[in-house]
């Protein structure tokens, strides 16, 4: 199986200007494709900005609308897979909004859906409703990938869950902001190696509202190495996640295979 090359796009967009964004992001799309990348990972709430306020209800969309229709169209005209952040409007549940990320295959088939579980802030929690699904998988070129979104990824629960569940390359589109740049610097690292998995961080970057968004995305390996790293602007970092060498990290490092589920059960 090849290896599956993965571009983050590290880039706060235009807040409130999704058809400025979706330039962006076919911009991108195309210059990662032409380097031989097949995934292009975005921040978090990457079509519309984080911070702006009462605009997120104004511009949520459901996860099948126009800004996912576009999405597809670049996708499908660059052969590559593209995950993105955007505040979903729920269709079961009047005026709920989710945060959320959505998977579009290299054909512009839609590949998965997560709405982010744990809300971070009086911002957040004021704007979105927390989804309900922890582990959200799609298959890509044999790689098994599950969602989180920022937060999410610092409960370690979550993330053992993937591991539990066969995750391969857990995408992380994020707003992670000063001072909490321990997230990208150690702990996405040591949650790679913990789970033995492969781990895509990708975050917004600059001042946007009450927020400055740090950076420092990333893409780590089972073995805890950081494999690509942007710094504080805005960028375009590419690494590959290796089914080979994932294999080879899952047989050296015995962490999953030595648990004792039975000493847990108060956990919850």
């Amino acid at each position: 199986m090849s290896p599956l090359h993965t571009a983050l796009l590290q880039s706060s967009g235009r807040p409130g200007d999704v058809a400025h964004n979706l330039k962006i992001l076919d911009e991108a799309a195309r210059e990662a494709a032409a380097t031989g990348a097949r995934l292009l990972a975005c921040p978090e709430l990457f079509l519309t900005g984080y911070a702006i306020g009462e605009d997120l209800h104004r511009l949520a969309e459901p996860a099948d609308g126009a800004s996912a229709r576009a999405v597809a169209e670049t996708a499908a005209a660059h052969r590559i897979a593209i995950l993105y952040g955007y505040p979903e409007r729920a269709p079961e549940a009047h005026g709920v909004v989710h945060n959320s990320a959505r998977l579009i295959g290299p054909d512009g088939t839609p590949l998965a859906n997560y709405r982010k579980t744990h809300l971070f802030g009086c911002f957040e929690r004021e704007w979105f409703t927390p989804g309900e699904q922890q582990v959200v998988q799609a298959e890509l070129d044999g790689i098994r990938i599950g969602l989180l979104i920022c937060y999410d990824v610092e409960f370690p629960e979550n993330v053992r869950a993937h591991a539990l569940a066969g995750t391969d390359l857990l995408l992380v589109p994020t707003a992670q902001m000063h001072p909490f740049q321990i997230v990208p610097e150690q702990m996405i690292p040591v949650r790679a190696f913990e789970n033995q998995m492969y781990v895509a961080y990708v975050n917004r970057v600059g001042a946007e509202g009450e927020f400055e968004f740090v950076g420092l995305s990333c893409l780590a390996g089972p073995d805890g190495v950081v494999r690509a790293r942007a710094g504080r602007s805005e960028q375009l970092v590419q690494a590959a996640v290796d089914p080979a060498f994932l294999k080879e990290a899952r047989a050296d490092n015995p962490y999953l295979q030595d648990r004792r589920p039975e000493l847990y059960t108060d956990l919850a």
